[in-house]
């Protein structure tokens, strides 16, 4: 079958299915094939993974997709008992397993033992409804916020009133879906991640919204890129969910150089810089991967017991710690962790908001004045193959704020 296909039965037909745990069983026979080459290929890198409840969880996701429920069960019963806060509750990919009593009694023991958090507050409502945003960033020098719209293609710009308007007006360049977004702090200029599900680009606009330049990632699709951090003038680095790499992007040179990590990546997301730029960040479904940039060497970050750092979207760092908006251990997360001082392991975990009245499939936030301002409310469930499913449930995006300090 062409990847696409494969990948759209595989993996519930968009990606924005893939990062929110959306995907039906499968009965298509290829399609099946291919399940089990991934549960192969997830057992094969078994070794390598530190949290081995990732791994359990993301098989109880592959089989369960086969339609072997007895089997994911199982696997969910060995991911939950390592207590690192894996709730299947809201993965619909679990869904199958809802009508079963010992999954359900497992939910309850689950959320006796983790409470909701509800610490967020809203910051600004957007009232265009049919936005469904991806990124969100920042630029602190003129206290304005840029937010890109995957059904729209467009970006908008919300000041610190909340005022919004248009930075990229919809269909001016033909663009692609909007995904993660970052901001030149030199020149002001926005470089954004785009996509359809198959094919994808890397953009950048001047500081009145201008396109100055767009590139397309090497090889045949399908291609996701995802997120982004600019290092410098000279280099960015980016994900590229489908294609499952993080590139180097050469800004002088126009040329995209996959990164060679020490294990295999499983639908790379979020990406993370710290302040002096030696270091990055990588979260995929497995965890965060540590790259120094000065000698090229990567290891895992290690979570502990009893905590993960599975499936981000959206990764930043802040203060020797990284916020992140979980989506990997089924329902919704945003959470920080503090770092060893050497950053190769959590020290202590802190979960800012879990299963509250705000979270409803949130992507990615930005760091600001000492607070992580997120997209509590895209609509991504709403939304397949850039058809909304239900106009009735469209509403007003809430963007949410959180106190660090």
């Amino acid at each position: 079958m062409p990847p696409r296909t494969l990948l759209y039965l595989l993996l519930s037909l968009s990606f924005s299915a893939i990062a929110h745990g959306q995907a039906p069983p499968v009965r298509d026979v290829d399609t099946a094939t291919h399940l089990r080459s991934e549960i192969a290929r997830i057992e094969q890198a078994k070794p390598s993974v530190a949290d081995q409840g990732a791994l359990l969880f993301l098989l109880a996701k592959q089989f369960v997709q086969l339609g072997d429920t007895a089997k994911a069960l199982s696997l969910l019963k060995q991911c939950v008992a390592l207590d690192e806060g894996f709730d299947p509750a809201g993965s619909q990919i679990l869904r199958p397993l809802r009508s079963s009593p010992e999954f359900n009694a497992l939910v309850e023991d689950i959320h006796r033992r983790h409470a909701a958090v509800q610490r967020a507050r809203i910051a600004y409502t957007i009232t265009e409804t049919d936005l469904f945003p991806e990124g969100l960033a920042v630029d602190p020098a003129r206290h304005l916020f840029y937010m890109g719209s995957s059904h729209r293609k467009k970006i908008v710009i919300i000041d610190d009133k909340g005022k919004v308007s248009d930075f990229v007006k919809p269909d001016l360049y033909n663009l692609l879906g909007l995904g993660g977004i970052k901001i030149d702090s030199v020149d002001h200029s926005v470089w954004a991640a785009s996509d359809n599900d198959h094919d994808s680009e890397l953009l950048h606009f001047d500081e009145q919204g201008k396109l100055l330049e767009r590139f397309s990632p090497p090889g045949a699709p399908p291609h996701v890129l995802n997120d982004l951090v600019l290092r410098g003038s000279q280099d960015i680095y980016v994900t590229d969910t489908l294609a499952q790499h993080v590139y180097r992007f050469d800004r002088r040179e126009h040329t995209f150089t996959p990164l060679v990590l020490h294990r295999t990546l499983f639908y790379p997301n979020g990406i993370a810089l710290t302040p002096d730029e030696r270091t990055l960040y990588i979260a995929d479904l497995m965890g965060v991967i540590r790259l120094d940039l000065t000698s090229n060497m990567t290891t895992e970050v290690d979570p502990g017991p009893h905590n993960t750092l599975a499936g981000n979207d959206g990764l930043y760092w802040y203060k020797n710690s990284l916020l992140g908006i979980q989506y990997g251990t089924g329902s919704f997360r945003v959470m920080r962790w503090r770092l060893s001082f050497d950053g190769r392991r959590v020290a202590s975990s802190e979960v800012l908001e879990y299963r509250s009245a705000l979270l409803s499939d949130p992507t990615t936030g930005a760091v600001y004045d000492g607070k992580f301002y997120f997209m509590a409310n895209t609509g991504m469930d709403n939304l397949q193959d850039d058809k909304i499913i239900d106009s009735k449930k469209l509403e007003p995006v809430r963007i949410a704020v959180i106190p660090l300090d």
